[in-house]
């Protein structure tokens, strides 16, 4: 037995009140009238019968309930042995992030897991998980001995990058309205580069003991990868400097210096090797040049040759799609013939440049096929052929792309085409008080920079004189003037999409076209509005694929995963939206539009350092809830203790004893009595 609090036991000193009020009180005796005293006999009486304890069951209760509220306040407990296992939880956290491919991280885990499954009780509850791009429960809570060891069995590495947040999230989900406390024991190679950037967002559920078992002991293995590959999606001219050429970038973590043989493969057929010296700890890149390719798509992988002890990073894959430029048509409006000028000549200065311009006005748009065409300009054409407006819209429902450009002619016009709704309102603004551009979504593939800076990516530059007021409802905003209107806008239609600018590609609405940003713009809505960037290129392993843009799209997408089989069920290719890309390697996707698709995808090169989480961070994390590290649960031993409060049971019997006192002490104070 202890106490939680012993400072309090001082209060014992209180003892002495009930002995001051039974034994030391002054003792009072009463007058009585006597007629003479002359009978009375001298003598000396003695006060010890009045120093003798009185009420001796009173007092007994009167000290008793002072000892037990000091007792109380000391807070007594009483240690017992800890609750069977049986009575926890077991939960097993199995890591198959890329990393554990890395020597035999992942075979060492599993062995792990599977051994402390075999010194579970019959009667514990385990579950098991696995952690990797995404936290997956394989099993429900289930003393099934055998289902639990085939869940550990079953699972195999993936190329996914693990979080500690993801895991503590999961967790403190999974524990809602849990009352039975449990043990969590991670098999891991705790990887540092898993850990969120706040280490509040990974401490597990308090009711939780979080044990490690860290399977990469020693330092950190040296590793190189292929960091990033910077290539064109498209190639129009493999003849191009601009264009046809590969920069591959190789990084070494925890790694000396050394040359690195390194070469890019073409549908499979290594076509180039180049020797790169790595610094210390460093990167290093090297220019594939130019990049001869076939037409169509091309699978091509820049690889490390020799290999070290994490050969899976050792490639990159990316995809290229070789064609002939592609044609745009762009419709001027009647008396717009500077439009055709700037963007024509911004289109035609894009670094990636891949196509022609095809312009005519749009009154003679009767005749022309939109859908020969990768996409459709509208530049102040306001009113277009009844018959075309009509081929335009079945285009755009298919999965074809059109850009408006709203000239001065929404002023007299108030329908817009394919836009569905019509110009509220027109802004005129003088030269000497021009709108400025106040806010740019980055993140739209039109308009991404990743690195925008203080002036807006360049927008912040541009002098805005006209534009139009339209509807933005069931719209996406991407820029916004600084008085609210909204300057570029994205709209879905079926498969496709309609961008609006609500003003124009002249000088006279505006100066954009005399800033370097209107260049860049036009490449990357042009790459958008072609869908180059999701036919080719390369993704990241978790990142997704929109298959259809429609709800009511009812044509079939076809999906193929690296191993050549189908990833999508017959129910799934009729109504899946967007794909997930869990697996490295190349997918071939048929999209709902029509269009294929050849993707490559790859690991999240933070997978590629093997620098595990430092100890003193380890042991942190494992007792921020109370679990212990591995090597701490050896030393304690297998006897564990838990204390257990008495105080609700003092208190119980403190009241019982203050309801005898006062049953008791009422009777005596209630009695009729006399001294001698």
């Amino acid at each position: 037995m202890g106490f939680l609090a012993p400072w309090f036991l001082g209060g014992l000193l209180a003892l002495g009140v009930p002995v001051f009020v039974h034994l030391l009180r002054r003792h009072v005796t009463v007058p009585r009238p006597v007629g003479s005293l002359m009978f009375f006999e001298r003598g000396t009486q003695s006060s010890t019968k009045h120093r003798r304890l009185k009420y001796l069951l009173l007092f007994a209760l009167r000290a008793a309930l002072v000892l037990l509220v000091v007792l109380a306040f000391a807070n007594p407990f009483v240690k017992r042995p800890a609750a069977n296992p049986a009575g926890r939880l077991l939960m097993i956290v199995l890591d198959n992030s890329y990393s554990m491919r890395a020597g035999t991280r992942f075979n060492d885990a599993k062995r792990e897991a599977l051994e402390m499954l075999a010194k579970r009780t019959g009667s514990q509850r385990a579950q098991v998980i696995a952690l990797g791009g995404q936290v997956q429960v394989l099993t429900q809570l289930t003393d099934d001995g055998t289902q639990l060891r085939s869940a550990v069995e079953s699972t195999q590495p993936g190329d996914g990058h693990a979080s500690y947040g993801e895991l503590a999230r999961t967790l403190r989900s999974l524990r809602e309205g849990s009352r039975q406390p449990a043990d969590l024991h991670l098999f891991s190679d705790v990887q540092k580069s898993a850990m969120p950037a706040s280490f509040a967002d990974m401490v597990m559920p308090a009711d939780v003991a979080l044990t490690l078992h860290q399977v990469a002991k020693g330092s950190p293995t040296e590793n190189w990868t292929v960091g990033s590959v910077d290539a064109p999606a498209e190639i129009a001219d493999v003849k191009d400097p601009k264009q046809s050429r590969a920069r591959v970038t190789v990084t070494g973590f925890h790694a000396r210096a050394a040359k690195k043989s390194v070469s890019l493969l073409v549908n499979g057929h290594v076509v180039a090797t180049k020797q790169v010296d790595v610094p210390e700890n460093g990167s290093a890149t090297v220019e594939f040049a130019p990049l001869d390719v076939a037409y169509g798509f091309n699978r091509c992988e820049a690889r490390i040759d020799g290999g070290d002890s994490f050969a899976a990073d050792d490639v990159s894959y990316f995809a290229i799609r070789r064609s002939d430029p592609e044609k745009v048509l762009f419709l001027h409006g009647i008396g717009d013939t500077r439009s055709e000028v700037y963007y024509g000549s911004a289109l035609a200065a894009a670094a990636r440049a891949s196509f022609t311009l095809q312009s005519t006005s749009a009154a003679a748009a009767n005749d022309l096929d939109p859908s020969r065409f990768a996409f459709v300009v509208l530049s102040d054409a306001v009113s277009l052929p009844s018959i075309f407006e009509h081929n335009l819209q079945d285009y755009v429902q298919k999965g074809g792309n059109v850009l408006i450009a709203l000239g001065t002619a929404a002023g007299h016009h108030a329908r817009i085409p394919l836009w569905g709704s019509d110009v509220k309102n027109t802004h005129s603004y003088s030269a000497n008080a021009p709108a400025m551009v106040g806010q740019v979504d980055f993140t739209h593939p039109a308009l991404q920079d990743a690195q925008p800076g203080r002036d807006n990516g360049g927008w912040a530059e541009a002098k805005i004189f006209y534009a139009a007021q339209v509807d933005a409802a069931n719209t996406r905003v991407l820029a916004r003037l600084n008085d609210g209107t909204p300057l570029l806008l994205d709209r879905a239609m079926g498969e496709g999409h309609v961008l609006l600018l609500t003003t124009g590609f002249d000088n006279l609405t505006n100066d954009l076209p005399l800033h370097p940003v209107f260049v860049a713009f036009v490449d990357r809505s042009a790459r958008y509005l072609a869908g180059a960037e999701r036919l080719a290129g390369s993704r990241m392993v978790d990142s997704f694929v929109t298959l259809r843009s429609g709800n009511a799209s009812t044509a079939n997408v076809e999906v193929i995963d690296p191993d050549a089989k189908r990833a999508l069920s017959l129910e799934e290719a009729r109504t899946a939206q967007t794909f997930h890309l869990e697996r490295t390697g190349f997918y071939s996707v048929h999209f709902a539009s029509g269009r294929d698709a050849v993707i490559g995808v790859n690991a999240n090169r933070l997978e590629s350092d093997l620098e595990p989480m430092p100890q003193d961070l380890q042991q942190l994390w494992a007792g921020s809830n109370g679990g212990e590290t591995q090597e701490k649960a050896a030393v304690a031993g297998v006897a564990k203790f838990q204390r257990v409060s008495l105080w609700w049971w003092v208190m119980l019997l403190a009241l019982l004893v203050v309801l005898a006192e006062t049953a008791l002490s009422g009777s005596y104070m209630a009695t009729q009595r006399e001294d001698a």
